[in-house]
């Protein structure tokens, strides 16, 4: 076993690991770039969110038509209609990350907010071994455990002195703290706790419909089921709170394609789910996890370059603990591969034993 073993199986999941990176690292610098100096945003996040979608669906249909038929299309919604009511509950759960996303952004420098999202960690664990009836050993489990404790060493300091970005409050009344029960209950630690959820069961579902239940779909058509259900779940939620009007009025439209760099967030963003799905396909949402934490280090070195945000002695142990986790994942890693490849693989021995 090895890095180019069972981690990553062929040089095309390799390069879909780095790009999974390397998207959403570019992501977080660029919402973080967009924010005023005040922590808000000079656009409507909901109607970004929701061009996104629009985004991921076109390109997701582009990519299907470019082998197939729209009869072929019409025929395979038909066919696969079933899975495509299945995948209403990850897209309901990604529609509520996606704009939390903009809320902790706000809250939390980059990096501070890549480590409380790590907390998804061992949540992963737990749900995988639930959907997919996987038993993690102990080495991966312990690589899960050292991944998550090293997540919390950064927010150590912010029992100390640490405070949210922006915030010109004194460092006793704001920032969550894992020290005390009072700061534990900080709205927006909440809200991150909520978008790990969000994180951990969409994932782990998601690639349970790609390699179990939806196996037999071609992938860029199980996009499009989620890119349009996630759509509807959108605009249910902006009916449910009365925004619904709001959302691409002229001012918020304009608000957008007048700004380079909101462009560049929904593009991004629209790219960030296509490699998603390929990830998760090709790979596994335990490896996800390690993509995500491994992301913790650039990050921090980018914002540190671009924003000025300091790299403290709590940030450096992270990344340290972080590195050594995955060091040890790789020493038994998860393999988790889709059952019509499971079915296949049988049937290529047979073919060999033949030929010889």
């Amino acid at each position: 076993m090895g890095w180019f073993g069972d981690v990553f199986p062929t040089k095309l999941s390799f390069v879909v690991f780095i790009s999974y990176m390397a998207l959403f690292i570019n992501q977080a610098i660029l919402v973080t770039a967009s924010k005023t100096s005040s922590n808000t945003y000079k656009y409507n996040t909901v109607t970004v969110v929701l061009l996104t979608e629009c985004v991921k669906l076109v390109t997701s249909l582009i990519l299907y038509l470019k082998d197939h038929s729209c009869t072929t299309l019409k025929a395979d919604i038909i066919k696969h209609r079933q899975v495509l009511g299945l995948y209403f509950v990850p897209a309901f759960l990604y529609c509520l990350y996606n704009n939390l996303q903009f809320v902790n952004l706000a809250a939390y420098d980059p990096t501070t907010y890549y480590l409380l999202l790590q907390f998804r960690v061992v949540i992963t664990g737990v749900f995988f071994q639930i959907l997919f009836r996987k038993q993690l050993s102990r080495i991966q489990w312990a690589s899960l455990i050292l991944l998550t404790f090293g997540c919390i060493i950064k927010e150590l300091n912010h029992h100390g002195s640490g405070t949210k970005t922006g915030s010109t409050e004194s460092p006793s009344t704001v920032g969550p703290s894992f020290l005390s029960f009072d700061k534990l209950l900080d709205i927006h630690l909440l809200f991150i706790m909520l978008q790990v959820f969000c994180s951990v069961f969409a994932g782990v579902y998601n690639e349970y419909l790609l390699k179990d239940k939806g196996c037999d779909v071609h992938l860029m058509m199980q996009n499009i089921f989620m890119y349009v259900n996630s759509i509807i779940c959108n605009i249910f939620v902006l009916g449910f709170r009365g925004d619904l009007a709001s959302v691409f009025s002229v001012d918020d439209v304009m608000a957008i394609f007048s700004r380079p760099g909101v462009i560049a967030i929904v593009f991004n963003a629209a790219a960030c789910g296509i490699v998603t799905s390929l990830f998760l396909r090709s790979l596994n949402c335990i490896l996800k996890t390690f993509a995500s934490a491994l992301e913790i280090m650039f990050t921090a070195i980018l914002c540190w370059f671009i924003f000025n945000i300091p790299v403290d002695v709590y940030t450096v142990a992270a990344i340290f603990v972080v590195s050594a986790s995955i060091y040890l994942y790789a020493q038994n890693p998860i393999v988790n591969k889709a059952k019509n490849e499971l079915t296949e693989e049988p049937s290529k021995t047979e073919k060999s034993r033949e030929t010889v």
